[in-house]
């Protein structure tokens, strides 16, 4: 029998504009990160084999879900009740969640959005489109959120926090070349 940090939701079948209809985010039961102490969220055992350097991939436990801490300043990126699984060092991907002032690490996993791609288009175009370029693909069926996303689910959120301060930073730049 497998155990289960989080109570695992169906995927919907229909695409939808938004994969987070897709890959919702859970919460876990009331599970602090060991490392921090912070609330976990669930993550499926796929996001772990997906992710997880090759030979650290024998070391995840035989369950279906996991929880994932996403404090900037913890190291530990998985983890169980009370017992710490996998740090930022086991993973195959950088996590933007935990580097949250490096502008290289993706944003989005799926299609590659950097902070700074997006502030890039922001200072080249005025405007950003990434949110509507990302939705246009979820349509279509092109979002792997659970596979490429270290935390699972859907990155829509994270995105348009980039967005709001890559406009910010765009903002302050114009307004000091004035």
């Amino acid at each position: 029998m497998s155990q289960s940090c989080c109570p695992s939701s169906e995927p919907q079948p229909t695409r939808t504009e938004s994969c987070c209809d897709l890959h919702p985010p859970t919460a876990c039961p009331p599970t602090p990160c060991p490392g921090c102490g912070q609330q976990g969220k669930a993550v499926p055992r796929l996001t772990l084999g997906a992710l997880l350097k090759s030979e650290r991939r024998p070391q995840i436990p035989v369950q279906d879900e996991f929880c994932f801490c996403k404090t900037s300043t913890c190291e530990v990126v998985y983890f169980l009740p009370g017992r710490p699984l996998f740090r930022k060092e086991a993973l195959s991907v950088r996590v933007g969640l935990k580097e949250p002032d490096d502008p290289t690490v993706p944003a989005c996993y799926c299609f590659g959005w950097t902070p700074q791609k997006i502030q890039a288009e922001l200072e080249t175009t005025g405007q950003s489109t990434v949110i509507d370029q990302i939705k246009t693909q979820i349509k279509v069926g092109n979002c792997y959120c659970e596979v490429t996303n270290p935390q699972g689910s859907c990155c829509l959120g994270n995105v348009a926090k980039v967005v709001q301060k890559a406009s910010a930073l765009v903002g302050q730049k114009g307004g000091e070349k004035r």
